[in-house]
């Protein structure tokens, strides 16, 4: 497979995960914001901008942190690269680009959901935001369920599966260390006061697995909540889960089959290790250290698939790279 076709379906897959992941988290927020009114800015849309990492553009358009501004900024302004709209038209730039590699239906669902959110009217969503924001997550969902039930999987579906999957590690932990730490800060999180109970109900929603640890689970404890989202082996968007789901993605790449000592999968492989035998309570020592650590651990994993099988390192000289531009514009 060509890296160029490989690269595509990569950042397809991520791009339209990220948008289902920020979307779910404003759901989720809006939510949060009328069952606990009383909460601060600091407590409920502050922490969303600081999830995706995009402070310091919001300060520059912005003057206030509260809903209509915090949704119009990541729903769908173009100078916020993770903005919803922006990330789907992204994905399905990058399926246009390989249209052949992926199937009929693929490409009809990403169209589709690109006509539905290209012309978001972001404050009729303020006003009702549960019916854009469930097209956003069961679009992507569905995409999700006809790329398994229709693409062959082999190399291309691999590197699907790994943007995803990589992805909603970069997610969850991004999520787990901003929430946690804003909770931990400005609520007891051993008192059981119904304030206390919505934001951690909140944060496990905000990763889709408030009913997946009730269900391991019968009472809300924040290290349990870092222990669940972080360690998890079965959680499908747990952090080790995901990790482990990319490792293996990525091994079965032919690429990576003949290369399995690529710096991607080292890098994956000190990773995995290190979360699969990390006891909680020495991440818990200082836990949003460890987290901002994490976090710029799986940017190093992504930084490496790029390394590993995208860029081309062997170029050939110069004189033949403008022979074969000659060749390709007279083609044209």
């Amino acid at each position: 497979m060509l890296s160029r076709v490989a690269e595509s379906l990569y950042w397809m897959s991520r791009y339209l995960e990220r948008a289902e992941d920020v979307a779910r988290i404003i759901a989720v927020n809006f939510q949060a914001a009328l069952d606990a009114p009383q909460l601060t800015t600091s407590l409920t849309w502050e922490p969303i901008v600081d999830i995706t990492g995009d402070r310091a553009v919001f300060n520059a358009r912005y003057g206030a942190f509260n809903g209509e501004t915090v949704a119009e900024f990541l729903i769908a302004d173009p100078a916020n690269p993770n903005a919803i709209v922006t990330c789907i038209e992204r994905a399905r730039e990058n399926a246009r680009a390989v249209r052949e590699q992926i199937s009929r239906e693929m490409w009809e669902e990403i169209n589709r959901l690109y006509h539905a959110v290209r012309g978001a009217n972001v404050a009729e969503i303020t006003r009702n935001p549960y019916s854009f924001f469930s097209d956003v997550r069961n679009g992507s969902h569905l995409f999700q369920g006809i790329t398994d039930a229709t693409m062959a999987h082999g190399e291309g579906w691999y590197f699907i599966q790994a943007g995803k999957y990589l992805e909603r590690a970069d997610k969850t932990t991004r999520i787990l260390d901003v929430k946690y730490h804003t909770l931990a800060a400005s609520i007891n999180s051993t008192d059981t006061n119904p304030v206390a109970a919505l934001q951690w109900i909140a944060l496990l929603k905000s990763a889709s697995a408030f009913e997946p640890y009730r269900r391991v689970h019968s009472q809300l404890h924040a290290w349990r909540v870092a222990d669940f989202l972080l360690l998890d082996p079965t959680f499908p968007r747990s952090v080790l889960f995901c990790l482990g789901q990319t490792r293996a993605a990525l091994h079965n790449t032919l690429e990576g089959s003949s290369r399995p000592g690529n710096p991607a999968e080292r890098a994956l492989g000190r990773l995995c290790a290190e979360l699969e035998y990390l006891d909680i309570r020495d991440a818990l020592a200082d836990l949003p250290h460890y987290l901002d650590t994490l976090v710029s651990k799986i940017n190093i994993v992504g930084d490496a698939v790029t390394q590993s099988y995208f860029v081309t390192t062997n170029l050939p000289p110069k004189g033949v790279m403008d022979r074969w531009n000659r060749q390709a514009q007279q083609q044209q």
